[in-house]
């Protein structure tokens, strides 16, 4: 969702990742030779499975509450198989009657390990965040946050655990002030091409400016093919300053195979 590997710190949505029966789709695929996508939506959470290596693919969605309108994007590209780079912006933001250009991140993924028998999947994930931002929408400073992802298969559940530090910048570049992402997220898939996460996410305190803050989310996703899916839903505000409700929409696609690894195939 909202974003894009920005420094999702008090600017929700991360998104995070969805639409993970995909994951058990994705193995399947392996030995197919097809292109799966791999959505980070709609949840603020990354899921440890990375896009496939030469796979390019794409997330754009829309959320929408009370003083809060953005449009935000996130780019990923297979570069091999266990590493993922990324690079996310938010093209339109809004946020109590001030309009502009969102934040922008770039970063990687890097999946350690894979899931096998009772051992999850396992990967490390760093963002920069670029302060490409309009004045007053956006932090202002270059930030920086590194976290581990954890995921693991159930039969057709699937659970995503990210434990993330972030060290905000200061504009005027006067050091850091620091935080933690924490964030449990669940999703099955239903009969048919339909599929359902939840998620309960929030930050810790940063300073008098940026108390902690908890969401929860549920969503509804739906599998077009392998490499489209949609996804719409609502997340709240348990606690901390933000919109009581705020409702999102999107989509993921696999663009294509830049390496032909299918296609020589």
């Amino acid at each position: 969702m909202v974003c894009c590997l920005v420094s999702v710190a008090q600017n929700p949505q991360n998104p995070s990742t969805a639409a993970d029966q995909n994951s058990q789709a994705s193995q399947a695929s392996g030995a197919l030779d097809q292109i799966t996508a791999v959505p980070n939506r709609p949840t603020f959470s990354t899921t440890a499975e990375s896009v496939q290596s030469g796979v390019f693919e794409i997330e754009y969605g829309m959320e929408a509450a009370e003083g809060h309108e953005n449009i935000n994007g996130l780019l990923k590209f297979g570069l091999t198989k266990n590493l993922e780079m990324r690079f996310g912006n938010n093209p339109i933001e809004r946020d109590f009657g001030v309009t502009g250009r969102g934040d922008s991140a770039a970063g990687f993924k890097y999946k350690v390990f894979s899931e096998k028998d009772w051992r999850p999947t396992f990967a490390v994930l760093y963002t920069a965040t670029i302060p490409t931002a309009t004045a007053e929408v956006g932090a202002g400073a270059v930030g920086h946050s590194a976290g581990i992802l954890v995921s693991k298969d159930f039969g057709k559940h699937h659970f995503d655990f990210n434990e993330t530090a972030q060290w905000l910048g200061r504009p005027g570049g006067s050091g850091f002030d620091r935080d933690y992402f924490t964030a449990l997220a669940y999703s099955r898939g239903l009969s048919g091409k339909w599929g359902v996460t939840a998620e309960v996410a929030g930050f810790s305190w940063t300073n008098f400016a940026a108390p902690a803050t908890m969401t929860l989310m549920g969503a509804a996703t739906y599998n077009v093919s392998s490499r489209l899916v949609l996804d719409s839903g609502i997340y709240v505000a348990a606690y901390g300053n933000l919109p009581r409700a705020t409702f999102f929409a999107g989509v993921t696609y696999s663009v294509g195979d830049l390496y032909h690894h299918r296609s020589r195939k």
